[in-house]
């Protein structure tokens, strides 16, 4: 399980995540993990491929099954704990947070209420 203060990712996600990185052909990028306003339940998570090493200045930046997440500083007060995961359902794939600071989710799974 997730320690507080970092953000994770299993390995399905990353293998997951390092087949997109390839295809795009973006070996050296990473995973941004964020959280932004909005959603039913006031929050949503956000992931983006991104190059480069993040904002070194600002940035968490953590490692895991070959593949690096950045998350800003903002975002890390409400994903601390959390892990990024990917899951294989009967109507297609995604990609879900597991975040233990989400005090309520909402029936699609990508918006929280911290």
């Amino acid at each position: 399980m997730s320690e507080a203060g970092t953000v994770t990712i299993t390995e399905t996600a990353a293998t997951k995540i390092a087949d997109m990185m390839l295809e795009d052909e973006r070996p050296d990028a990473g995973l941004r993990v964020f959280v932004q306003g909005g959603g039913c339940s006031g929050f949503q998570y956000g992931l983006q491929i991104e190059d480069g090493s993040g904002d070194p200045e600002t940035d968490k930046v953590f490692e895991a099954h070959g593949v690096r997440l950045y998350v800003d500083p903002i975002s890390i007060r409400y994903l601390s704990g959390a892990q990024v995961d990917y899951v294989n359902k009967i109507d297609g794939g995604g990609f879900t947070v597991k975040n233990p600071n989400a005090k309520s989710t909402c029936g699609c799974g990508s918006s929280f209420d911290a």
